[in-house]
Parts: C-alpha cells; structure tokens; sequence
C-alpha cells in the first residue's frame, strides 16, 4: 500500500512539473534572449531596454501593446520584429541571403528579412533557356517594428494595425493564449 502511495505522488509531481514547463516562459532563443519590461513613453515610443545591455546579448523579446516582439541587434544596427514568424515562433539564427541580413526559421527554413519583413525564396523561371534559382520575394510577410535610439535606451513605435500582416495573425493568437502559445 504505501508503495502505491509513493508511486502516486511521484506521478503527481511529474504532472506539475510538467504543467509548469508547459504553461511557463515561451522565449524560443534562451541562449541570447531576454524579456525586457516594455513600457511607454509620454512621447508614444516604448522603451524597450538599454542600447548596451541589447547589444551584448544581440536580442531581446518584449511585449509591445501585447503581442510579443524581439529586437535584434545585427552588424551595428537594430531591427524588430514581431517574436513568431508567419507559421511559428522565432528560435532562430540570422544568415545573409543575397545580401541581406534573413531569420531563418528553425521549423519551415522560412526566411525573412530583418529590414523589411519580406519573405524570401529560391525560384526559377522556366521559361529561361538555362533555369538557375535566384531569390524572389514573397512580399512582406512580417511585421516589422520602427527602432528608435535615444540616450542609450533602445525604444519601438507602437504597431501601425491599419496595414496587415500574415504574422499578425498568429501574433493576435499567441496574444490570446491560443494552441500556438504553447508551442504547438
């Protein structure tokens, strides 16, 4: 009996345990992120944290009027986006693609780039004699986010929602805590 009561309560600790990592912190890219504590300004901007403290750590993730955004700080200059791609979640690495800075999603091998949102693939034209992949655009699929610096404190400009995205639908998602906020 009391082994049955052991073997219980073990399979109950497991059950929080496992609770608790499912519903905690969903920052895709723990190596080098950070939350940081976004707060607005009198001026509308919304501070997102220390120019330096970015810089050292290359991105951070914030929450800006609730959706989840990652600024990156690539080759001297700030970018943001909002933190999940136009499928999933941002847990990735930064590549140059026909020169330009991408994300490459981890997931799709989507690639988007930091300073316009655009996705990018490899196609050809098959009516050319010798086809040869080059990089098209998709259009803009990400929303990206207006970087302002101002001593030493690195700020975003609030979405424009009057334009739409595809990731504002799955920001708008993981913002209202659907499957996609649990890492499905």
């Amino acid at each position: 009996m009391l082994d049955l009561i052991i073997l219980s309560l073990h399979f109950f600790i497991c059950f929080l345990i496992s609770i608790a990592i499912w519903y905690g912190p969903k920052n895709g890219d723990s190596h080098s992120s950070s939350t940081g504590g976004a707060k607005m300004e009198p001026d509308g901007l919304i501070l997102i944290g220390k120019e330096e403290d970015i810089k050292k750590s290359q991105r951070i993730t914030a929450k800006v009027d609730g959706r989840e955004i990652v600024v990156f700080y690539h080759e001297g200059k700030f970018h943001a986006l909002d933190s999940r791609c136009y499928r999933k979640i941002f847990a990735c690495v930064i590549s140059d693609i026909d020169g330009q800075a991408c994300i490459v999603c981890p997931w799709h091998k989507f690639k988007i780039t930091l300073e316009t949102g655009e996705g990018l693939y490899e196609g050809i034209n098959p009516l050319e004699p010798s086809p040869t992949p080059k990089w098209q655009s998709k259009g803009v699929k990400q929303r990206i986010h207006k970087v302002t610096i101002d001593n030493g404190n690195v700020y975003v400009s609030p979405p424009d929602l009057s334009v739409s995205f595809d990731s504002d639908y799955f920001a708008e998602k993981y913002k209202n805590g659907g499957e996609l906020a649990m890492g499905k």
